[in-house]
């Protein structure tokens, strides 16, 4: 068998099992205009891996819309929020993916238990102003969810005993 038919085989139900964070992900990530607050999203574990695919044309949007989420976690009123920000690093995959997306990871570690880690809720929290202008640069650029992955460290390698 191939390398590549074998990496398929072994990514595929990964896929499946990240569909369902990408579902409760989807579903709670509301419109500008939507009039409810939708169900907070949440992370369960120590430390959590979320996959999301960028339109190639639109990297410079949402990495802007990321520095604004950045900019309203750090100077948030909300203790949680800071937290948020401390522990919460972006990682872009430098080859595109073969449909010509950009993969983005956001590498969350120590997952702040409870929080929401809905990015347009945060936003429209901390920017109420720029609301709908923040909207439309996400929704523009984000092409769709990929995985999430949270779980306990097991071993931490950069700590003796």
């Amino acid at each position: 068998m191939s390398a590549r038919i074998h990496l398929w085989l072994r990514v595929v139900p990964l896929a499946v099992l990240a569909l369902t964070g990408a579902i409760v992900y989807a579903q709670s990530q509301g419109s500008a205009t939507s009039g409810s607050q939708a169900a907070a999203f949440t992370i369960d574990g120590d430390a959590a891996l979320w996959t999301v695919a960028v339109r190639p044309d639109r990297t410079q949007d949402f990495e802007r819309v990321m520095a604004k989420l950045r900019e309203g976690l750090q100077k948030s009123q909300k203790p949680e929020r800071q937290r948020q920000a401390a522990g919460w690093r972006l990682l872009k995959i430098d080859k595109p993916m073969p449909d010509g997306n950009i993969a983005y990871v956001h590498i969350i570690q120590p997952v702040v238990h409870g929080a929401d880690y809905t990015i347009m809720q945060i936003l429209y929290d901390e920017f109420p102003d720029e609301r709908q202008t923040l909207y439309e640069l996400y929704k523009g650029a984000f092409a769709q969810n990929l995985s999430l992955a949270g779980g306990s460290i097991t071993v931490d390698l950069s700590k003796t005993n």
